[in-house]
């Protein structure tokens, strides 16, 4: 966990850039990101030299002998700010540019970056701050990233908006993902779906701390599942695509700071004809596939001529929610699993492509949830009302689990108070409870319950949950109208005896 002292100071580190002039903060996460990178690179080649100091290797891992000074360490100790500042922008970003580290996956997406800093004095208080930053800390550096991400609260130009971070740790609980199991997200944005999948992994598959002893007296170490996919996990596991490449090298910096080194990161607007060409294997499920999606993906108004025609044959849209939706199940192997959140339009929409897409995913996979979660958890969109459908590929769909979050317990002034998410915990609970056949559910008062098929495809395939839940009246007791008057007279009477009264105060 990050200490107060870390989150001062990176709020240090913001504050000066927006004192500085810059107060885009999509710019000032993307120039922290890439004084990180070089730093990173600094500290990795640092541990190559102590690791090769009886190897007989040669100690230039990522800088040549020619390029020692374009080390973090030397030239961050630069005294004249003007002089800083000319070499980071002349001599270290182009260096970056070109770099090609197998590493680190963010060399891949550094082609065309640039220092937005111009002023001198910043850059020397950034460079500062950023040497405060405990990026040598292996358990601290993605709570870190993590901590500054959570400062991009706008939205991106292509419709994008950050998922709250209790929100995408309840889907990765719903899915829950195993060692050897892949996972992707269409658009991925910082990677936060990839990311937590990491650390529920780390959480859910822990290394075990002492060996366990055999019958026979014998030592033998346990075995742990995520070391045995360790290999596995860093470069087939984690599957990322956007098409905004500042999202990109984000992701890549996100997951890397979390200990995933080689991700599969792609610039690529997964809904286009290229899509499937250049990725054949991950874009279809008959061919491979993923075994899980988790997705929050971006709205926005997309070319028809723009979409693959395979998405198209499901529904007729622009609506990039509702291809996404065919999109994620195309991606996915037979019997894989999805959380994706959806705005509440999707539910109920009348158009002939939010009932194909509806009919779609009841008719020829199986519908396991829907969550209905409350209008705030969006900050950005305070009034965007959403849900989470959970769903698997292949099948037909029986049953359909409902719950209706009414509380996050994330108020939208931003001042969260400590388990108070009640329903985000309840909501696990109930789902796990369904799918284990613990309780009938059939009570629809309740905020968890279950609706078949049958209703659904009876009711237009709706998913909004007002329209299966039933409310409860009370009865009102209500006095008769003629008691209801005689105390009305008597009120009248005592004012006209109080105005009397006043009238001959006044004489």
């Amino acid at each position: 966990m990050m200490n107060n002292q870390v989150k001062s100071d990176i709020d240090r580190l913001w504050l000066e850039f927006v004192t500085g002039g810059i107060s885009n903060s999509l710019i000032i996460i993307e120039q922290i990101s890439f004084l990180m990178f070089a730093r990173l690179l600094d500290m990795e080649e640092a541990q190559h030299e102590k690791n090769v100091l009886h190897s007989g290797e040669s100690p230039y891992h990522i800088f040549r002998i020619d390029q020692q000074a374009l080390r973090w360490k030397n030239w961050s100790q630069i005294s004249d700010g003007e002089a800083m500042l000319k070499f980071v922008c002349d001599e270290v970003f182009p260096h970056l540019r070109i770099l090609g580290s197998k590493k680190f996956t963010m060399g891949e997406y550094m082609d065309n970056v640039s220092l937005q800093i111009s002023k001198a004095s910043l850059l020397v208080l950034v460079v500062k701050q950023l040497e405060k930053l405990p990026l040598d800390n292996s358990d601290t550096q993605g709570d870190l990233y993590e901590y500054l991400l959570s400062k991009l609260t706008t939205a991106g130009i292509h419709g994008q908006f950050r998922t709250p971070h209790h929100i995408i740790q309840l889907m990765v609980q719903l899915i829950d993902p195993k060692p050897s199991e892949t996972i992707g997200d269409p658009a991925c944005g910082t990677a936060g779906f990839l990311v937590a999948v990491m650390e529920y992994l780390r959480t859910t598959y822990p290394a075990p701390e002492f060996a366990e002893a055999l019958q026979d007296g014998r030592k033998s170490n346990a075995c742990d599942p995520l070391e045995l996919h360790q290999k596995y996990v860093q470069h087939s596991t984690f599957h990322g695509f956007d098409f905004d490449a500042t999202m990109l090298r984000l992701a890549a910096m996100n997951l890397m700071l979390h200990g995933v080194e080689n991700p599969d990161l792609h610039y690529m607007d997964t809904l286009s004809k290229a899509f499937p060409e250049k990725f054949p294997v991950i874009a279809n499920g008959d061919k491979g596939g993923l075994d899980i999606i988790l997705s929050n993906p971006p709205l926005k108004r997309t070319l028809a001529e723009d979409v693959h025609p395979s998405l198209l044959k499901i529904a007729q849209t622009s609506k990039s929610e509702l291809l996404f939706i065919v999109l994620i199940l195309r991606m996915l192997k037979s019997g894989g699993r999805s959380a994706t959140i959806v705005p509440d339009g999707v539910l109920f929409g009348a158009s002939k492509a939010h009932l194909a897409v509806r009919e779609y995913l009841l008719n020829q996979n199986q519908l396991e949830g829907v969550i209905s979660l409350p209008s705030g958890v969006f900050r950005t969109f305070a009034g965007l009302s959403t849900a989470i459908l959970v769903f698997t590929k292949g099948g037909s769909t029986q049953d359909v689990f409902f719950y209706d979050v009414q509380s996050d317990g994330h108020p939208q002034d931003g001042k969260c108070q400590e388990n108070v998410d009640i329903d985000l915990t309840d909501v696990l609970t109930q789902y796990r409870r369904w799918r284990n056949g613990e309780s009938d559910f059939t009570d629809r008062t309740a905020k968890a319950f279950k609706v078949s098929a049958a209703d659904i495809r009876a009711h237009n395939f709706e998913l909004s949950i007002n329209r299966y839940r039933a409310t409860t009246h009370k009865k009102m007791k209500v006095e008769e109208p003629k008691v209801i008057l005689a105390r009305m007279r008597t009120l009248e009477a005592e004012i006209q005896r109080d105005m009397a009264e006043l009238e001959a105060m006044l004489r």
